[in-house]
C-alpha cells in the first residue's frame, strides 16, 4: 500500500540554500524563519499530511459528497474529524493577520504547508483554499465592521468562504452574469440568481459559509463594468458575531464530476438572500481578482502537489516491481527479475517527473516569496517590483505548473502499467482529481491570453524587463564558475533568448494581425515556464556546488540535485526551440481553415 512521503529535505533546501529566507533582512517576518521553525513546521505538516490526510483520499473519492433533501450536504467520513483536528492546531490561522486572531506567518511558508497537505488529498484542501481566498479578499477590500465579523471566524477556520462567479450562461466572460442585487433597508442588499460549479458551495465541515458573490446592481452598466462584489452568509451573523437566521441561499445540486468526488462542487439558489456590498458598487470585478489571482496560485501549487504525489508513488513502484533484465547484466541475480528502475525508459519518465517536481518547488517557492516581498518588503520600490513580478508570473505559475502537473500523474501511470489504470493503486485518481487543475480559475488557454495580452504590456512592458534583467545579471555574476556555465548557465542563456524573440516576435507581427500573437499565446506560457524553471535549476545547481565544496555529510544528495539539473537542462529545456517554432509560424496554419470545415 503506498504511503505518501513529504519532501522535507526538498524544501529545506529550497528555502534556507537556495532562497536563503533567514538572511533576507528587508522582508517583515523572514528573520523569524530559521531552518529549525520551518522544519519543525513542515515536519508536522507533514506527518499530518502523510497520516490523516492520504488515508482519507481514496475514501472521499469512493463515498463523495452526499445532497439531502433539506439542501445540505454531507462530507465523506472522516473529513470532519480531520478538519476539526486541522482547526484545533490553528493550520487555518496560519498566514492570516494577526489583528483578526491570525499566525501571520508569511506566505511562502503557508504554501508549503498547503502543497504537502493537498499532495495528500487535494479535495480535502479544496475547502480550506477557498477559505483562505476569500479571506484575503475581505481583508482587502471590506469596511472595517465587514472584517471585524468576519475575519476572525474565518481565520480560525470556524467558517469557511466561497467564491461564487459562474452561472449557467457564463463562465469565462463574466460580463454575461445576470445575478441581481437589489436595494434594501439599513445598509443590506437582496441578492437573486443562480450560480453554479460553486467549489464548497454547501458543506457540514463549518458552522457557517461566507459566499462572495458577483452580483449587477440596478442602473449598472452593462459587461464586466457593472458587476459588484457582495458577501452573502449562510447564517446571517447575529449582534454577537454568531450565526443566526438562515439566509435565503441554497444548495441545489451537486455536480457528478471526473474527480474531486469529496469536494462539493455546488449550484447555488440566492433568493432575495442578504448580502453586503464589499468595496466600490460596479468595482466587483476588480476585487475578485484579490480573489482570482490568489486562488491562481493555490492551483498552481496543486498542479505540483499532486505530481509530487505521482512521482512517488512511481518512484516506490519502480523500485519494487520486478519486470526483464537491465540491458547491460542482471541487477537483481538472486531474484526471478530486475526491479524496473534500472531500465532506461523508465528512468526517463522517473526523472521527467522529478525534475519537474523539484524545480516546480523551487519556481513556486520563489514566486511566493515575491508575494510575501509585494506586501512585507520595507522598501516601496522593491513592493512595487515584486508586485511587477507577481502579476507576471501568476499567470506562468498557474498555466504551467497545472498542466505539467497533469502531464506528471499520467507519466506515473505509464511508469504502473497496468496498475496505474486501475483504482486499487490510487494513481489514476490522482489524474482524475488533478485535470480540473487545468481549467478553473480560468483555462490554460485564458491564462496564455492574459499573459500575451496584458501582462506582456504591463506598465510599458517593464516586468517582463525587469524578468529579463534579472535572468541576465543572474548569467552575469556566475559566468566565472566554468561548471556552472557550461552546464546551466549556458541552456539558460538560449532559452531565455528564445523568450525574447518570441516576445518580439507578439510586439511586432501582434500588432499587425493580434491572431498571430494569440494563436501562439499557449506556446508562450510554456515557452516562459521552462525558462523559469531553468532559471530556479540554475540556482539549485549553484547551492548544491557549494554545498559540495564546503563538505558535506549529505553528498549523495547534492549529487543528485545536480544530476537532475542537467538532465532539465539537457533534455526538457530544449522544448523552448519547439515553442517558439510554432508562435513564429504566426496565424495562418491555426486561422487558415473555415469554421464550417471543421
Amino acid at each position: 500500500m503506498y504511503e505518501y512521503r513529504p519532501p522535507l529535505r526538498d524544501y529545506r533546501f529550497v528555502l534556507h540554500e537556495v532562497l536563503k529566507l533567514q538572511e533576507e533582512t528587508g522582508i517583515a517576518g523572514y528573520a523569524e524563519l530559521t531552518p529549525d521553525f520551518t522544519g519543525s513546521v513542515l515536519e508536522e505538516a507533514g506527518r499530518i499530511a502523510r497520516e490523516v490526510l492520504q488515508p482519507l483520499n481514496a475514501v472521499g473519492d469512493a463515498q463523495g459528497c452526499r445532497l439531502g433533501e433539506d439542501g445540505e450536504v454531507t462530507t465523506p467520513e472522516g473529513f470532519r474529524a480531520a478538519y476539526d483536528m486541522l482547526r484545533e492546531g490553528g493550520w487555518p490561522a496560519l498566514e492570516c493577520d494577526p489583528d483578526y486572531g491570525g499566525q501571520g506567518l508569511p506566505s511562502v511558508l503557508g504554501l508549503a504547508v498547503g502543497t504537502l497537505n493537498s499532495a495528500a488529498n487535494m479535495a480535502f484542501m479544496m475547502y480550506h483554499g477557498l477559505t483562505h481566498s476569500a479571506y484575503k479578499a475581505l481583508h482587502a477590500h471590506g469596511t472595517e465592521a465587514q472584517k471585524r465579523t468576519y475575519l476572525p471566524p474565518l481565520a480560525s477556520g470556524a467558517w469557511m468562504g466561497t467564491m461564487n462567479l459562474t452561472e449557467p450562461q457564463c463562465g469565462t466572460d463574466l460580463g454575461l452574469i445576470t445575478t441581481r442585487a437589489e436595494p434594501g433597508s439599513e445598509g443590506a442588499w437582496s441578492i437573486t440568481g443562480q450560480k453554479i460549479w460553486i467549489s464548497s458551495g454547501e458543506h457540514d465541515l463549518a458552522e457557517n459559509i461566507v459566499h462572495l458573490v458577483l452580483a449587477r446592481t440596478p442602473g449598472a452598466p452593462a459587461g464586466t463594468r457593472g458587476l459588484s462584489m457582495f458577501v452573502v452568509p449562510k447564517f446571517l451573523p447575529d449582534a454577537e458575531g454568531r450565526p443566526g437566521a438562515r439566509n435565503a441561499v441554497r444548495c441545489t445540486g451537486v455536480e457528478r464530476k471526473m474527480g474531486l468526488h469529496g469536494s462539493a462542487t455546488c449550484a447555488m439558489a440566492y433568493d432575495g438572500a442578504t448580502g453586503w456590498l464589499v468595496g466600490e458598487e460596479t468595482k466587483g470585478l476588480r476585487n475578485m481578482f484579490t480573489m482570482m489571482n490568489e486562488a491562481r496560485l493555490l492551483v498552481g501549487m496543486q498542479g505540483l502537489a499532486v505530481a509530487q504525489a505521482a512521482s512517488d508513488q512511481a518512484v516506490q513502484f519502480a523500485r519494487e516491481r520486478l519486470q526483464g533484465r537491465a540491458v547491460t547484466g542482471a541487477q537483481n541475480p538472486d531474484g526471478p527479475a530486475d526491479p524496473i528502475i534500472v531500465h532506461a525508459d523508465v528512468r526517463r519518465m522517473l526523472l521527467e517527473q522529478k525534475a519537474f517536481t523539484e524545480g516546480g518547488t523551487g519556481f513556486l517557492s520563489w514566486v511566493a516569496m515575491l508575494n510575501d516581498a509585494e506586501h512585507r518588503h520595507t522598501d516601496a520600490a522593491e513592493r512595487e517590483r515584486a508586485a511587477d513580478m507577481v502579476a507576471l508570473l501568476t499567470p506562468v505559475v498557474k498555466g504551467f505548473l497545472t498542466d505539467e502537473g497533469f502531464r506528471s500523474a499520467t507519466v506515473a501511470q505509464q511508469v504502473l502499467g497496468g496498475a496505474g489504470y486501475v483504482r486499487d493503486a490510487g494513481v489514476e485518481q490522482l489524474v482524475r482529481d488533478v485535470r480540473i487543475a487545468m481549467v478553473y480559475e480560468g483555462t490554460t488557454g485564458v491564462q496564455a491570453l492574459d499573459l500575451v495580452g496584458r501582462k506582456l504590456g504591463l506598465k510599458g512592458g517593464k516586468p517582463i524587463m525587469t524578468f529579463f534583467d534579472y535572468v541576465k545579471g543572474y548569467i552575469r555574476d556566475n559566468e566565472d564558475d566554468l561548471h556552472l556555465a557550461h552546464q546551466f548557465l549556458g541552456p539558460l542563456k538560449e532559452a531565455s533568448k528564445d523568450l525574447q524573440r518570441a516576445a518580439m516576435f507578439f510586439m511586432q507581427a501582434g500588432m499587425k494581425n493580434p491572431n498571430a500573437a494569440l494563436a501562439g499565446a499557449v506556446d508562450f506560457l510554456h515557452l516562459f515556464g521552462h525558462v523559469c524553471m531553468a532559471l530556479v535549476w540554475s540556482r539549485m545547481a549553484k547551492a548544491a556546488s557549494a554545498a559540495l565544496a564546503e563538505g558535506t555529510e549529505d553528498t549523495a544528495y547534492y549529487e543528485a540535485k545536480l544530476a537532475t539539473g542537467r538532465f532539465y537542462m539537457s533534455r526538457v529545456l530544449p522544448a523552448t526551440k519547439l515553442h517558439l517554432a510554432r508562435i513564429e509560424t504566426g496565424a495562418e496554419p491555426v486561422m487558415d481553415l473555415p469554421a464550417a470545415s471543421f
